[in-house]
């Protein structure tokens, strides 16, 4: 049921970018053949944008530009080609040598794009998070290497994450410990919306918290810090 939510926001995103696209003297058939030239680059920037934030600042902000930069010119190819078979359909393209036809000045406006883009990512994001609160379903183990091993855990059992230098350790019931080499980062992307970060060096799982203190958090008499930056998330939490 929540995979079907999330392909008929995707869908409604589409026909909303359509319905904009239409007046640009696009018929709503050709407009909706644009408009779903927009879902690689959302789905692209909605991958790869995580991926792009690490720790280092300057490497973010390089990752991102370059993220950014190929998605706006993958995104403009795709409406030239669509744009030159809506026009050979239409039969304004005839004869063996032809041109390259010019886009529209919307569709090839990065800011235009960019916003389109921000807003469908965006928006697909606060949606599924929505839906993770109103529907929330068991998540599947999480599988990953702890000292050259493999190591399979249920996600209700695992307590917390902590990050210490380029070493993260996953602290489980039973007082168990694994260490690996995930950033905290991308622990962060893989057990979201079930866990909640409270500090840089901490990912919590929110089921296993007893207590919220105004500068500590819980997890049974495990005592955790809560940094500044995130205690507006653990308060609305």
């Amino acid at each position: 049921m929540k995979r079907l939510l999330v392909i008929s926001y995707w869908i409604v995103s589409v026909l909303l970018v359509a319905i904009v696209l239409t007046s640009e003297e696009y018929s709503f058939l050709e407009a909706l053949f644009l408009g779903s030239m927009f879902l690689p680059g959302a789905l692209a920037a909605k991958y790869f944008f995580p991926k792009a934030l690490v720790k280092d600042r300057k490497k973010s902000v390089t990752d991102i530009t370059f993220v950014v930069l190929a998605i706006l010119i993958g995104e403009i190819l795709l409406f030239l080609i669509a744009h030159y078979y809506i026009l050979t359909f239409r039969g304004g393209i005839r004869g063996p040598q032809w041109e390259w036809p010019g886009l529209p000045k919307i569709l090839s406006n990065p800011v235009f794009i960019a916003i389109i883009l921000t807003a469908l990512a965006a928006g697909s994001y606060f949606f599924e998070v929505w839906l993770d609160r109103k529907r929330p379903t068991s998540p599947a183990p999480i599988t990953f290497t702890s000292d050259r091993k493999p190591v399979t855990l249920p996600v209700e059992e695992i307590l917390y994450v902590e990050s210490n230098d380029d070493i993260t350790i996953v602290v489980a019931i039973g007082d168990r410990r694994f260490r690996n080499k995930t950033p905290i980062s991308q622990w962060e992307a893989i057990l979201k919306p079930h866990f909640i970060r409270i500090h840089r060096s901490y990912l919590v799982n929110k089921a296993a918290i007893t207590r919220v203190d105004v500068d500590l958090l819980y997890v049974n008499d495990i005592e955790l810090p809560i940094s500044r930056k995130y205690k507006d998330a653990v308060a609305q939490m």
